[in-house]
């Protein structure tokens, strides 16, 4: 893989990454538009330079780790709460990945199920935009049933093109939590599904992607995802503090109606 193509898919991966968009499914038919192969390395990749988008993360949220890191010895109790409650949300997916791993790579990872799950999202966020009110509860009273149930929702984004970020996002609204409360909870939540996703593929893949690409390829794609997620997830939180989340909706039609297009024309 050439430098530029692996800056351009850390950038893909950053802005994607915690939108309700999926960054899987960007990622997927960016690496086709590439011409990049289909294949152990390439799905490897895709998941490698996710830590990228981690490490946004952990700079932007650093007050609110270290208020569940003050918890884990006894000095924040709402904190305490917190990390309990996404480690109950973590879970799920964790058992869900691990054991359909496999069948989603060969039967999922490809322009057509991604394109059908970008459009299910759109019409799903366009149809529950407008009923998404303010208010709610906070952060740090999400109950541990609720997280539960978040978690659940975010086994729906192992199919490619649903979005992690839209299943916990919705999940979250629909358990209690204000909108901002639920982008949080999703962005938190992020570092734990992503941070064992990509472990777990490094573990699996991680000298198989080496071998293929080398070292730089993946410095330079996790570099370029790490100041692009910093500014997207930046972006959508101003976006949402005045706005809804239909944009996202017409997003996914767009990108989806602009797949099918290409697949049809043989052009993907």
């Amino acid at each position: 893989m050439d430098l530029w193509r692996a800056i351009v898919l850390g950038l893909v991966e950053g802005l994607t990454e915690f939108l309700p968009v999926s960054s899987t499914g960007h990622l997927l038919v960016t690496q086709r538009l590439l011409g990049i192969e289909a294949n152990e390395a390439a799905n490897a990749y895709a998941i490698a330079i996710q830590g990228g988008a981690i490490a946004a993360v952990l700079v932007l949220y650093r007050q609110r780790l270290a208020q569940m890191l003050r918890g884990l010895v006894g000095r924040d109790r709402e904190g305490l709460h917190l990390g309990l409650a996404l480690l109950v949300a973590f879970v799920p997916a964790a058992i869900a990945g691990l054991a359909l791993d496999d069948m989603i790579e060969g039967y999922l990872f490809g322009p057509i199920p991604v394109a059908m799950a970008w459009a299910a999202g759109g019409l799903l966020m366009l149809t529950l935009s407008p009923r998404l009110q303010p208010g709610g509860a906070r952060l740090d009273r999400v109950p541990l049933r609720a997280a539960l149930i978040i978690g659940l929702c975010q086994c729906l984004a192992l199919w490619p093109g649903v979005s992690r970020s839209l299943a916990t996002i919705l999940g979250g609204v629909a358990v209690g939590l204000s909108i901002s409360a639920a982008v949080e909870f999703s962005f938190l939540l992020g570092l734990l599904t992503l941070g064992a996703a990509t472990a777990y593929k490094a573990l699996d893949s991680g000298t198989v992607m080496l071998e293929a690409y080398g070292p730089a390829v993946l410095i330079a794609g996790f570099a370029a995802a790490w100041v692009s997620a910093m500014l997207s997830v930046a972006w959508m939180v101003s976006w949402l503090q005045h706005r809804r989340l239909a944009v996202f909706g017409w997003w996914r039609l767009g990108a989806a109606a602009l797949v099918l297009a290409l697949v049809l024309t043989d052009r993907l």
